[in-house]
């Protein structure tokens, strides 16, 4: 049989291993980060409704410009965001590609500030461009002096700042977010705030939404597979200066969403109070592990988003394989000395935390 080995990769590519967290078929699954609440019937039953009127038409195209999925994302958004400053694709990891071959590819570098969401390196090496990795300080907060220097240093043509961050969950004031786009606009960088969890923040009018205008280079991306517990549907989006969509107009595929995935996505939108009735359990939920983490004398960082990372493991790996074995997935995210766990249900969670205790002797 073939390997990877075997093929004529591009030279950069050699020796690399796909993306991948893993996929197991177990009771509770708190690996991934996904919404584990079920989307309401009333909702599915709109949805399947849109999908089948959507049939009918299929043998066009669909609407190259998603208009009426940029205008019911305006509503949803509100804070003066037009229909015009909205971007969207198959998830954000495919609005993030298409930034990096907008405004990164040869000859050019992004910035992140590490630990942090790992597909920005691996979308980096996707497109060409360099990758700047910055240590980030104690617990792995952010600073504005600290994002400040590091930009002024290196002069990336992409920042990234991932708000609340993954997979620390560590909250990003709007002081830090002013300070690296104040260092990108020295010298015409672009800055991406991701902002993918932000609906489980603490509090959520703080957003890097309320710094768009007057600023063009700076990109907020955001997704529906968080808080509306849209996943497998794929749908993130973008807000930003109308000439940064045109820009990302010149290198998206045509096309690019479906019939289907633009019709699936209006109607949650259309149902945004119902599919967000779940957020503030969630954030009990997760608050909950928070407390009684720290009850179990484990070492939990600061969190605003929909997942805890906690460590004081000795062996992390191990903790990971015995939990594992009571039909409990959680992540082992390589940082030494720690897990994460996303809140789930109620259920979910009090399975995880007694099973936690069970391993550790708690």
């Amino acid at each position: 049989m073939t390997s990877l080995s075997d093929l004529p990769l591009r030279a950069d590519l050699v020796g690399r291993t796909p993306y991948g967290a893993p996929q197991l078929d177990v009771s509770v699954a708190l690996n991934v980060n996904e919404n584990t609440h079920r989307i309401p019937e009333e909702v599915a039953i709109d949805i399947v409704q849109r999908l089948a009127a959507a049939v009918l038409s299929v043998n066009r195209y669909p609407d190259r410009e998603f208009t009426g999925l940029r205008e019911a994302l305006a509503n949803y958004i509100q804070r003066g965001v037009t229909p015009a400053q909205i971007w969207a694709a198959n998830g954000s990891n495919e609005v993030l590609q298409h930034i990096f071959q907008a405004f990164g590819g040869p000859g050019r570098t992004a910035m992140g500030f590490v630990p942090t969401y790992s597909m920005y390196p691996l979308i980096a090496e996707g497109t060409g461009t360099g990758y700047i990795a910055i240590q980030r300080a104690n617990r792995y907060e952010l600073s504005p002096e600290l994002v400040t220097e590091a930009i002024a240093q290196h002069k990336p043509n992409i920042v990234m700042l991932c708000s609340p961050n993954n997979p620390t969950g560590t909250p990003l004031g709007l002081e830090v977010i002013e300070a690296a786009y104040d260092a990108v606009a020295e010298y015409g960088g672009i800055l991406v705030v991701d902002e993918a969890y932000a609906e489980f923040a603490h509090d959520t009018s703080v957003t890097a939404i309320n710094l768009l205008a007057s600023r063009p280079n700076l990109l907020v991306s955001r997704t529906l597979s968080k808080a509306f517990a849209f996943a497998g549907a794929r749908v993130g989006y973008l807000m930003a200066d109308p000439a940064v969509i045109d820009a990302l107009r010149l290198v998206r595929l045509p096309y690019h969403l479906s019939a289907f995935t633009q019709a699936a996505a209006e109607a949650a939108l259309a149902h945004s109070d119902a599919l967000l009735a779940n957020v503030d359990d969630i954030r009990t939920q997760r608050d909950r592990i928070v407390l009684e983490l720290v009850e179990m004398g484990l070492d939990v960082y600061r969190t605003d988003a929909n997942f805890v990372l906690f460590g004081g493991l000795a062996d992390p790996a191990a903790v990971w394989q015995s939990l594992l074995d009571q039909d409990v997935l959680v992540r082992n995210v390589g940082i030494p000395g720690t897990l994460r766990v996303t809140a789930g249900t109620a259920a979910e969670t009090g399975a995880f935390l007694n099973a936690l205790r069970m391993v550790l002797g708690k």
